[in-house]
C-alpha cells in the first residue's frame, strides 16, 4: 500500500480546506475505507484518498474524465486502488448492481453533482443506499447567495437579480435549508453545514496572498455566520443511521 501523508488535506488548495477538514477525522482514522465518489471523474478527491490507503470507486458519466482519473491514479502510484465506472448517479442501482444497495461503502462523496442532475433527491437517495449504517456521505453544492453576490460583483446586476428571484435555471444552486432538507429526505442525518470558498474565490493568483494564510482563514470562517452564508459553496457531512 502506498505511503501517504497523514492528511490528504495538506495537498489541497485553500478553497477545499473546509471540505477536507470535515473529511479528515473520517479518512485519517487509520482503517482503510471503501469510498464511493459520485461525479468525481478526474480524481481530485479520489487520488488523495487512495494515496491515504483507501479503495475508491468513482462513478462519472464522462469517459474523458474517467480517462484522466486513470492517468492521474497511475501517475500517483495508486492505479490499483482506484476504479472508474461510467454511469449516472441517479442510476447507481444499474451502474453498480448489488453494490449500490448493499450498503457496502463506508464513505460516499457527492460533490458538485446535485446542481446538474435531473433530480437531486433521487440521486442522493441512491447514494445513501450505497452507504452502510453508520457510514457517511459528503455533500458539496453551489451556494445561491454566493452566486448572487459573485454575479453582482462581476458587474452583472441583472443576472444577479434573476438568480436571486429564481429566474435563472441554467444551473441549480442551493440555500443551506434546501441542502439540509435534501439530505434529510434521503434518510441521512446531517452534521453542521459549512461554507466553501468563503474568501479563496475572491482572490486571484496575482493577489500574492500566502496559501497557508488563506487556508487558515477559510477554516476559521467556514462554520461562522455571516461569512459562511455568502460562500461560493456549501458542504455538509451526513451520516446514515
Amino acid at each position: 500500500m502506498p505511503t501517504a501523508p497523514a492528511s490528504p488535506s495538506e495537498q489541497t488548495s485553500p478553497r477545499g480546506a473546509a471540505v477536507w477538514a470535515a473529511l479528515d477525522p473520517v479518512v485519517s482514522a487509520g482503517a482503510p475505507l471503501r469510498v464511493l465518489d459520485v461525479g468525481g471523474g478526474s480524481g481530485i478527491f479520489a487520488v488523495p484518498l487512495a494515496r491515504a490507503g483507501h479503495q475508491v470507486t468513482v462513478v462519472d458519466p464522462s469517459a474523458d474524465a474517467l480517462a484522466t482519473l486513470a492517468r492521474r491514479a497511475a501517475t500517483a502510484g495508486v492505479g490499483g486502488a482506484v476504479r472508474g465506472v461510467q454511469g449516472d448517479g441517479d442510476l447507481l442501482h444499474e451502474v453498480l448492481g448489488g453494490e449500490a444497495g448493499d450498503g457496502g461503502y463506508d464513505l460516499a462523496l457527492c460533490h458538485s453533482v446535485l446542481e446538474v442532475v435531473d433530480d437531486p433527491a433521487v440521486t442522493l437517495r441512491e447514494i445513501a443506499r450505497a452507504v452502510r449504517p453508520g457510514g457517511q456521505v459528503s455533500v458539496a453544492t453551489a451556494n445561491r447567495a454566493g452566486a448572487v453576490l459573485a454575479r453582482a460583483a462581476a458587474g452583472h446586476p441583472v443576472e444577479a437579480l434573476a438568480l436571486l428571484e429564481g429566474r435563472d435555471t441554467a444551473r441549480r444552486r442551493f440555500a443551506p435549508d434546501d441542502l439540509l432538507a435534501l439530505v434529510e429526505g434521503a434518510g441521512l442525518t446531517p452534521g453542521p453545514w459549512r461554507g466553501v470558498g468563503v474568501v479563496a474565490d475572491l482572490l486571484d493568483a496575482a493577489s500574492g496572498a500566502d496559501p497557508d494564510a488563506v487556508r487558515a482563514l477559510e477554516l476559521a470562517l467556514a462554520g461562522v455566520s455571516p461569512y459562511r452564508d455568502v460562500a461560493t459553496g456549501l458542504h455538509v457531512l451526513a451520516t446514515r443511521p
